[in-house]
């Protein structure tokens, strides 16, 4: 009786696996269908970076194993690259620079930066600032005198101080003119008949439509021998010849390396943080909000205030224009979304995250009360080490520990974001994340929320990171089917 009541049973059951397995081996393969658990559920055992990867982002081989065109025997005359705005938009700036010289068959002087401190947020912090009763102070001064200024007087009691840096005092100069050699030709010095005078300008940057170097360009070279220029974001790369965006990726990739100084300040700041981490490019400054024109109405009055001090004539959109504004993504992302959006993708709320970001972050406690172990440079270098950096140096430092970190997200698509995702693509370091602020809007504007929202969420990043999407990679890339 016994027997015949368990023979059935066990061909059920025998059945029923079967088509289990054959609904499995038959279901078409995607990167994401194998982690369909609740980010939620406690029986998760896997986190973003362990969705399996279909595409990568590597250097391409026409770039690293060409054959060099030699350089013309007779230049064209001297280009002198103008970079303005953060250390990661002049360096774009001058790798774009550094391409059209090759181009134009110039000689390269190096570049001239004109930075405000602390990136773009030197608007919002100064703002912040005067609203502390404390005095802005701007010099042109190197780190070091600044140091020894500091130790020997007391102007600086109740002032910041903001520095302009050049290039010099964050790229290691004869280093990059070595690993240029053959592809451009770099000086420090101008001839005399030529140092004598400015050059010619030629302002680019904000010209639209698609614009070529060659035809507009190269006759102010041949007419003056020396110009400067600021590069225009819709150039045609398309028209480059293979030399020239060689030049530019050799000079981005290869031969850009901090100086001395800040590398080993990077691997000392790198060497205090406790492994493994994550590196996050968190941007929610009073001026980022204010130039979005979003509104967030749960602020907390200091961060509205600060916001309102930097806003000017940028109003935020209300109604529906804000509505769909905010679902195209142009809205920066609060610490409370960002950690909301880390939990959905499974990333430990015991994780070490390092914070690369400016100063005057606003609202931060939204991401620090669930991430509870968050460094800062100011908390793992001496006081008197953070004193004496400026803008540029702790942006360089933020860029050396990003490109190095277990991994990196970013919860917007700015210039630094770029270059790090380039840099890890070139050092095949794969776990990089950008978070979409255009996902997020969507979902919660279509009401998802909780368990819902956090499934939709690790859905999109899920899908993007397998695929590789998201990597705003420059012609030195290629794709890689993996």
């Amino acid at each position: 009786m016994i027997a015949f009541t368990v023979k059935p049973l066990f061909s059920i059951v025998v059945l029923t696996l079967t088509l289990v397995v054959a609904t499995f081996l038959i279901s078409p393969p995607s990167p994401f269908s194998q982690f369909s658990l609740s980010p939620t559920s406690p029986s998760r055992k896997f986190d973003i970076w362990s969705v399996r990867r279909l595409v990568e982002w590597r250097p391409c081989k026409w770039w690293l194993d060409g054959d060099l065109t030699a350089l013309p025997a007779k230049n064209n005359g001297y280009i002198r690259v103008d970079c303005y705005g953060g250390l990661n938009q002049m360096r774009r700036d001058f790798c774009d620079g550094v391409g059209i010289a090759r181009l134009l068959n110039a000689t390269l002087v190096l570049p001239k930066f004109e930075v405000a401190a602390y990136w773009n947020e030197s608007r919002s912090l100064e703002a912040w600032l005067k609203l502390q009763g404390i005095r802005v102070v701007m010099l042109k001064v190197s780190g070091e005198f600044f140091s020894k200024l500091l130790k020997s007087t007391t102007l600086w009691h109740n002032s910041f101080v903001c520095l302009l840096s050049g290039f010099a005092d964050v790229f290691d100069v004869n280093y990059f003119i070595q690993q240029m050699d053959g592809y451009v030709k770099v000086v420090k010095d101008l001839p005399p008949e030529i140092a004598s005078r400015e050059p010619f300008r030629v302002d680019t940057s904000k010209r639209k439509g698609q614009f070529d170097y060659i035809e507009s360009i190269l006759p102010s070279l041949l007419e003056h021998h020396y110009i400067s220029i600021t590069p225009a974001m819709s150039q045609r790369r398309d028209r480059y010849p293979l030399y020239a965006k060689a030049a530019l990726c050799q000079a981005c990739y290869n031969a850009l390396r901090l100086t001395k100084v800040l590398e080993e300040k990077g691997a000392e700041l790198l060497q205090a943080i406790p492994k493994p981490f994550l590196s996050l490019h968190l941007r929610f400054e009073p001026d980022m909000v204010a130039y979005s024109q979003c509104q967030y109405p749960s602020l907390s009055p200091a961060s509205l205030e600060s916001v309102d001090a930097v806003r000017g004539d940028r109003k935020p959109w209300t109604g529906e224009i804000a509505t769909i504004w905010r679902n195209r993504g142009k809205c920066p992302l609060t610490p409370s979304e960002t950690a909301f959006i880390l939990q959905a993708l499974s990333i430990p709320t015991d994780t070490n995250i390092y914070l690369a970001a400016g100063d005057g972050l606003m609202e931060i406690e939204g991401l620090t009360s669930i991430y509870t172990n968050v460094f800062t440079k100011s908390s793992l270098l001496s006081g008197e080490d953070f004193t004496s950096m400026h803008g540029n140096t702790k942006a360089a430092l933020d860029y050396y520990v990003s490109i190095n970190s277990d991994s990196y997200i970013a919860t917007y698509f700015g210039n630094m974001d770029k270059m790090v995702a380039a840099m890890r693509a070139f050092n095949r370091m794969s776990k990089t994340v950008f978070l979409s602020r255009r996902a997020f809007a969507e979902f919660t504007s279509q009401g998802l929320k909780g368990k819902e929202l956090m499934e939709a969420l690790w859905k999109v990043h899920g899908d993007d990171f397998g695929m590789g999407r998201g990597y705003a990679l420059p012609d030195c890339f290629c794709e890689f089917k993996l």
